[in-house]
């Protein structure tokens, strides 16, 4: 949570006992304590806005502590676990690439790069035909603006360089991502301005007067920040902002497209939150009905270790000569097995299309929500199983923090782990459940998010 630390007393909380929530302790439990103070004490200030619930398993859906307490995880580990926590076939290619034992070779090649990379290029769509793969979502959108930036001054010279990105995004916490973000909180440490980095208001964003959510809009936007298209190397966008799971609107993203390829404008879809099933289809950008210049991939890409990948058009990605674009932990060989049982996974049992089921009941139980807390709940929009909800002091469209807080501290204590990120000043509730997400655990958690927000609105 922006700005909100949880306090370390434990409280007396309403037991709770249903088919797969369990609440029997004090929360935080008492016994935990200790090393959460730990934490506090030995981690930077910034990380003590996490909930202080001391995870020891999780399991598809499922997240236990040590004191007999289970949650329904409506977070995914912050989008990452696709195919649920801990499934035994990614615990098992884990272990067998471990047991091998190869755990790291930098460098030089090894065969579980080799399968992935080939895997994910034939799972994307054309243009995608090449890989690189990296470690985190930041590291992508580093590399993508890298590409896109050399892109522009190999087609324009070097006045083509600026990149176009949308206010409230957000592409990591690395310095590039951050100038492309759109989070002014995020970037008070960016003291000076950079002109190659411009930003626009993004058309999908309930609050926008109409009239500001055309294409039309757009370019007079970038008309008066002084931006032309000849300047601009590059456009990023979340395939939904993740701080609030809006969507382009349909017919935005259609003429954006043709600009970009009128301009020879390198089209980046951040799908770092949005890809592998998450918005009921395997690559959220699918939603659009084209394909982008060059897609950034992670947190789902494994459902459990740091990997991450760029894939894009073959004269974008190979723009750098021979050991001049690696990494480090480039294909780490268990990252890969990991992501490749993972992607098998989310293809073979169909899970992208769970989510689009699932997603529709999440929809139906989330706007009813809405409607009856209207007067707080400015939105609730999202797709497949990335969704939101829009926390609003009474009557307005001002964000409420204090709120979402409330309601998030609420739902753990009834068993019902999700979280509120940084953008929309951390005022937007995130709910997203596992693509294994059944029926009946997501009607669970649907009555816990309605008791939740009942008894906040009445306190």
């Amino acid at each position: 949570m922006a700005g909100r630390t949880f306090l370390l007393e434990p409280q007396k909380v309403p037991p709770v006992k249903s088919p797969f929530r369990t609440i029997q302790t004090a929360l935080p439990v008492p016994e935990s304590i200790p090393i959460l103070k730990e934490l506090r004490e030995f981690e930077p200030q910034s990380m003590t806005g996490q909930p202080p619930i001391l995870w020891e398993s999780a399991q598809g859906c499922l997240v236990r502590d040590r004191w007999g307490n289970q949650w329904l995880d409506w977070s995914s580990g912050v989008l990452v676990t696709n195919a649920g926590h801990g499934h035994p076939e990614i615990v098992a290619a884990i272990v067998k690439q471990a047991q091998s034992p190869l755990l790291h070779n930098y460098c030089f090649p090894n065969e579980p790069r080799a399968a992935l990379v080939k895997y994910l290029v034939n799972l994307a769509p054309a243009p995608l035909k090449k890989c690189f793969l990296l470690t985190t979502g930041a590291e992508t959108t580093e590399c993508a603006i890298k590409l896109a930036k050399t892109h522009g001054i190999s087609v324009g010279g070097k006045t083509k360089d600026v990149i176009v990105s949308f206010q409230h995004a957000f592409h990591g916490r690395t310095m590039g991502s951050q100038l492309a973000g759109g989070i002014p909180a995020l970037k008070n440490w960016l003291t000076r301005d950079h002109g190659d980095f411009v930003q626009v208001p993004f058309p999908g964003d309930w609050r926008l007067p109409a009239e500001q959510r055309t294409f039309e809009s757009f370019l007079k936007n970038l008309s008066d920040k002084g931006c032309q298209p000849e300047q601009v190397a590059g456009v990023i966008c979340e395939t939904y902002q993740g701080a609030s799971c809006a969507f382009l609107p349909l017919e935005f993203a259609k003429k954006l497209r043709a600009w970009c390829d009128q301009h020879k404008v390198v089209l980046i879809f951040d799908e770092v939150q949005a890809g592998f099933g998450r918005c009921g289809t395997m690559f959220g950008f699918e939603h659009y009905g084209f394909t982008p210049d060059l897609a950034t991939f992670g947190k789902g890409i494994s459902s459990s270790l740091p990997i991450s990948a760029v894939l894009g058009r073959a004269d974008i990605m190979d723009l750098y000569p021979p050991g001049s674009m690696t990494s480090t932990h480039t294909g780490n060989p268990i990252c890969a097995a990991a992501a490749l049982a993972n992607l098998k996974i989310i293809v073979e049992q169909k899970l992208a299309q769970n989510a689009a089921a699932r997603g529709e009941e999440m929809a139906a139980g989330l706007h009813k929500i809405a409607a009856k807390h209207k007067a707080v709940i400015g939105a609730a929009e999202g797709k497949g199983l990335a969704w939101t909800m829009h926390c609003v002091k009474t009557g307005t469209t001002e964000p409420d923090p204090d709120l979402a807080f409330r309601v998030v501290e609420r739902c753990i204590q009834k068993g019902l782990l999700l979280f509120a990120p940084v953008g929309f000043q951390g005022a937007t509730l995130k709910l997203c459940p596992p693509l294994v997400v059944t029926a009946a655990q997501l009607a669970d958690g649907l009555l816990a998010l309605n008791e939740a927000w009942d008894e906040v609105r009445a306190s």
